[in-house]
């Protein structure tokens, strides 16, 4: 994958099953300066990861960040800036990539719905070992490593 001016540009020789996702690593300030980050929880493949989905058709990464995001935490958010992709076989067999963005939510309030049953906002120190998939925690990983955020994890 390259990064150019903001928007992933994806090889033309990727495979033609390649499913496309984007999300967002979602973080609020709380009370005292401290940063929370948004973790969910979907009882349907019982993990806790980040929101995230598929682009829907002429739609760039960062679009499809913002949308899934609203549709599965029902938070508006801006971008912060691109932390980097996940790459793995879906479930189904097909390879996938996912673009995350880190954000700050602007507004908005979650309730349960058919892809999220449960949003907990954690503490940057907890955040890692909350998370099921390895993938996530070395997505986290490099979110710890950005400037802005090691400055409030401090």
């Amino acid at each position: 994958m390259h990064l150019l001016s903001g928007e992933l540009i994806i090889p033309k020789d990727a495979p033609d099953d390649l499913i496309r996702a984007a999300g967002g690593v979602v973080t609020r300030f709380v009370l005292g300066g401290r940063v929370e980050v948004a973790c969910i929880y979907r009882e349907a493949r019982g993990d806790w990861t980040f929101p995230k989905g598929k682009l829907e058709e002429g739609e760039t990464f960062e679009q499809g960040a913002l949308r899934e995001v609203y549709e599965e935490i029902g938070m508006k958010c801006g971008i912060v800036r691109f932390i980097g992709m996940t790459n793995y076989t879906h479930r189904k067999g097909k390879p996938k990539i996912v673009a995350y963005y880190l954000m700050n939510v602007d507004d908005g309030e979650f309730a349960p719905n058919e892809e999220v049953d449960v949003l907990v906002w954690l503490p940057l120190e907890h955040v890692r070992s909350h998370l099921t998939w390895d993938r996530d925690q070395e997505l986290f990983d490099l979110v710890m490593e950005m400037p802005e955020v090691r400055a409030l994890a401090s």
